[in-house]
């Protein structure tokens, strides 16, 4: 990853076809656009990848995973579950809803922990999410089935495993929805953008209304205006360019997720030097999405001698516990309640914390990630850079 490595003439066409039609919206003004819906193209292509009854194009996969939330009904009151190890996102979109973010244990495939998922689930949890964190699959078949027995939706957080499979089934499709993010630096890119799919055709006609403010897209002799409203909605649509460039980037899916296969074997080789390390967990290597290679380092001292070896070589490696973007005990920000809403919502309501998150919380993940390091595995991996960080393994292999 990421997809801008083979940017090239089918991107380049795609997009000069919206550019053409002079249409960037990727609702009506069906004289002007000359027959070009490239997003509801996508949506369609995306759905047939994936096998999915249905597909929502959204502006961002936090967008994607808000939209799956409000579709579901979730709102004020209600828990919903995630992993403590996952991006930011996932929990915003929780919060942004009016509910309560529970987050659970990883285990070694450095996703949810079943075992753990089951302890933390109230009668006031509402959904389920998730993470097939860094491009590798979750249990999800044991976490759905601990979902099932409870009556509560699973929503696929996939933003970072778009190609990936597990028995052959596709990531996302699983669970009542799966979403998607095809930011600047995912395997499939449109610079922004995300993507809901679902086979509950109820449930992905409320996410089409939602992201469109509300409105229900029948046809109307009026035009865009029209339409009526069963609900209220906000706007995370996507547009006509990202659409475009989405469609060249998921036919080249598959011919990068195997060019991240092979740089990311040679990458475990190369990590092989390492004394006593380890590697993730991952439940079926042949549906790997190959987005990023993961080891362990025997305690969390080692991995700090290592990091430093990589960094100072030029191939640094992401030491998880010094990582802010993704790892519970450094969200700062969750942990202390900060907000710009003045009365302290939604982690408080009018002063009153409705929540506090303790930093030690999550034992068992830090266990983990204290001694974890993980290399983006890159589409185009030139011969330079492979020596590069051969050596670098090799220098960290004497520390």
């Amino acid at each position: 990853m990421p997809g801008f490595e083979v940017f090239g003439e089918e991107e380049r066409q795609q997009v000069l076809e919206v550019l053409d039609s002079g249409v960037l919206f990727r609702y009506e003004f069906a004289a002007q656009r000359q027959g070009v819906y490239k997003v509801l193209e996508f949506e369609k292509a995306f759905a047939a990848y994936t096998g999915a009854g249905y597909a929502q194009a959204v502006s961002s996969g936090t967008a994607a995973l808000k939209v799956a939330l409000m579709a579901l009904g979730v709102g004020a009151g209600d828990e919903v579950i995630t992993q403590g190890f996952t991006f930011v996102a996932t929990w915003e979109a929780i919060l942004d809803c009016g509910a309560v973010p529970v987050f659970t244990e990883i285990d070694l495939t450095l996703n949810m922990d079943p075992t753990d998922l089951e302890k933390k689930i109230t009668p006031k949890t509402r959904a389920i999410i998730p993470v097939h964190m860094l491009g590798a699959q979750a249990r999800i078949e044991e976490i759905k089935a601990i979902a099932d027995r409870h009556g509560i939706p699973v929503i696929e957080d996939t933003a970072q495993a778009a190609g990936g499979r597990l028995k052959g089934r596709h990531l996302g499709t699983f669970g009542a929805c799966g979403t998607f993010s095809f930011d600047a630096v995912k395997t499939m890119t449109t610079g922004e953008g995300g993507m809901c799919i679902t086979s509950d055709e109820v449930l992905w006609r409320c996410m089409s209304e939602y992201q469109d403010h509300g409105h229900d897209h029948v046809a109307n002799p009026g035009g865009r205006g029209g339409e009526g409203r069963s609900f209220i909605g906000f706007n995370y649509r996507m547009m006509e360019v990202q659409g475009a460039i989405g469609l060249a980037q998921l036919a080249k899916l598959d011919s990068m997720v195997v060019a991240q296969k092979n740089n990311k074997n040679f990458l475990k080789d190369a990590a092989g030097v390492l004394p006593g390390v380890s590697f993730r967990e991952i439940l079926d290597p042949e549906g790997d999405s190959a987005t990023f290679l993961t080891f362990m380092l025997p305690d969390r001292e080692q991995a700090i001698a290592v990091a430093q070896v990589l960094r100072d070589s030029g191939a640094g490696a992401v030491h998880w516990c010094e990582n802010t973007w993704h790892y519970y005990p450094n969200w700062e920000h969750l942990l202390a309640g900060k907000t710009l809403c003045h009365s302290g919502w939604p982690l408080a309501v009018h002063g009153k914390r409705r929540v506090v998150y303790d930093a030690a919380a999550l034992p068992a993940s830090a266990a983990i990630m204290d001694r974890t390091l993980t290399y983006q595995v890159p589409v185009v991996m030139t011969e330079e850079m492979k020596t590069r960080t051969s050596k670098a393994l090799q220098a960290a292999a004497r520390v």
